[in-house]
């Protein structure tokens, strides 16, 4: 996985534009709770995948008997562990962390699973996920899009005030090969500091629905389920260890 972009190491400004954004993280959570419990009804303990800030995992923290997170990015982790506390959170890699236990639901939300390369890359993630997954235990992934459905040449612009604090978010997302390479510049401001400006390189790999399916059979998954979630969204993989 290539270097972080640099929202990542700004942890408070991408919390505060998705929560300026209305992402519904405790109406998805719920959602995604329900999903488990369908496949897995006495599933007590939880994994989620680049958890991020830790915003859907405190409402499955509510839900689950024990979760734990993994992300990559340090700033992200700092801010979940101030969410989370008593929550074993941890740095690490999807492809190739190592916790010492299994759980009976695993989450990779937030097409987090784009940001791998290539098809090895993404088997080697599943496998990891199957390695820390009791039998009978739920895979659920939010996947990038499709080289079916990708868009080339799409912009989007949002701006969001939060306490007291202004974001506005520029995109361009183009396909070149079977990623999409999306530019994204920011403008925080405020009172105090005044405006300033960074740039993200976003780029996400276009797996078809086949790669995913084998990926999903390399942490024993034989069956996968595609659950639509709405306009502009590019839905869920769910799957339950055989």
């Amino acid at each position: 996985m290539a270097e972080l972009p640099p929202i990542y190491r700004h942890a408070e400004v991408y919390d505060a534009f998705y929560e300026g954004r209305g992402r519904a993280y405790e109406d998805d959570s719920r959602m995604l709770v329900d999903c488990i419990r369908e496949r897995n009804p006495a599933a007590a303990t939880l994994l989620d995948v680049a958890c991020g800030t830790g915003r859907n995992l405190r409402c499955f923290a509510e839900a689950f008997e024990h979760v734990e997170g993994v992300d990559l990015a340090d700033d992200m982790l700092r801010i979940a562990r101030g969410r989370l506390p008593g929550v074993p959170l941890h740095r690490g890699d999807m492809k190739d962390f190592r916790l010492g236990r299994r759980f009976d639901a695993i989450t990779c939300l937030f097409s987090s699973i784009g940001y791998l390369g290539d098809a090895g890359q993404l088997n080697a993630a599943l496998r990891c996920f199957g390695r820390h997954l009791n039998p009978g235990g739920v895979i659920v992934v939010e996947p990038w899009y499709s080289p079916e459905n990708a868009l080339s040449g799409q912009v989007l612009g949002d701006v969001v005030t939060v306490d007291g604090q202004t974001i506005s978010r520029l995109s361009h997302a183009v396909v070149e090969g079977r990623a999409h390479r999306m530019t994204v510049h920011y403008l925080v401001a405020d009172s105090e500091s005044g405006i300033r400006h960074f740039t993200d390189l976003h780029v996400l790999s276009l797996f078809t629905r086949q790669e995913y399916e084998t990926a999903f059979a390399e942490a024993g998954v034989a069956s996968v389920e595609f659950l639509e979630t709405g306009r502009g969204r590019p839905g869920l993989l769910v799957g339950v260890k055989s």
